[in-house]
């Protein structure tokens, strides 16, 4: 168990260090000069406040069955992204948390973890769309919404008609047993999130002196992160994934690359490195419940 530990933790420290060494696009003495202390607290505020209303997230939806405190959701949710770095969708992610728990409830926890995720799935995908009909890149929007129609009216009957068929012991009727004001505060909690992150992107738009009107730069971020989240990867390369996706959107409006890419790396070291530091030392202090 002490060496399993000690890869998850010696993992993540590499993922930041390759991250650092390999972004040739980022010059940290450019960043140097629109940080100061101020909006480093500012920064700090977004970015805990999102891992916070992560963590209440987390809390809510193991109330199903079992109350948890504040304390153990956070080593939870912290400990259980530090497990998933090198991971396909984060979906490590569901293997760590139910080491938290005892073995009977396995299933009840994967099958939250699921709902969790597919919620703020839910919220990007239709926050996404709105950011392409909102945003400049209005080309194929008619398209984007009639595919996402014919989708929905498609998927609704198949999801009732096989609502009692399990996958691995899960099936649409378990997800809908949960009360309607369970599902309402999960997505309350997914909702504000998006909100958060998406508002300290834009606050970084403005702190690098790039001057869009409201509705282009909240639009394009929208849809920046609807496309990132789409393409299949490992949580490993996600600042890269999401990068790539920023750089293209932006680039056609204008924006410097540095400018972005410098963006997308503070909101990396801000949402991402320090929440995995403080998850591995929830990994390096986890006492394993099953033997």
């Amino acid at each position: 168990m002490v060496t399993v530990k000690l890869l998850i933790v010696s993992g993540a420290i590499y993922y930041i260090y390759w991250h650092f060494n390999g972004d040739k696009k980022v010059d940290f003495n450019q960043i140097k000069g629109y940080l100061d202390l101020k909006t480093l607290l500012i920064l700090t505020a977004f970015s805990s406040v999102n891992w916070i209303l992560e963590i209440f997230k987390w809390r809510h939806l193991v109330s199903s069955f079992k109350e948890i405190s504040f304390i153990e959701a956070m080593e939870q949710s912290l400990g259980s992204l530090t497990a998933s770095i090198f991971t396909p969708n984060r979906i490590g992610e569901y293997g760590a948390k139910v080491l938290y728990f005892p073995k009977e409830n396995t299933k009840q926890i994967v099958l939250l973890n699921f709902i969790g995720n597919s919620s703020q799935m839910f919220v990007t995908t239709v926050f996404g769309l709105i950011g392409i009909l909102i945003s400049d890149f209005k080309f194929e929007v008619f398209n984007w919404f009639l595919v996402f129609a014919v989708i929905v009216i498609i998927c609704l009957p198949l999801l009732y008609f096989f609502r009692n068929v399990e996958v691995f012991g899960f099936s649409i009727r378990k997800i809908i047993s949960f009360s309607f004001d369970f599902h309402l505060n999960n997505l309350r909690f997914s909702i504000v999130r998006y909100l958060v992150f998406s508002l300290q992107f834009l606050f970084l738009l403005l702190l690098f002196d790039i001057n869009l009107d409201f509705t282009t730069a909240i639009g394009t971020i929208f849809t920046m992160y609807f496309l990132a989240s789409i393409i299949p990867t490992i949580h490993f390369l996600d600042v890269a994934i999401k990068g790539s996706v920023a750089l293209f959107l932006f680039g056609q409006l204008g924006i410097d690359d540095w400018k972005i890419a410098a963006i997308i790396s503070i909101m990396w070291i801000f949402n991402l490195v320090i929440p995995l530091l403080f998850g591995s030392i929830f990994v390096l202090n986890y006492k394993p419940l099953r033997k």
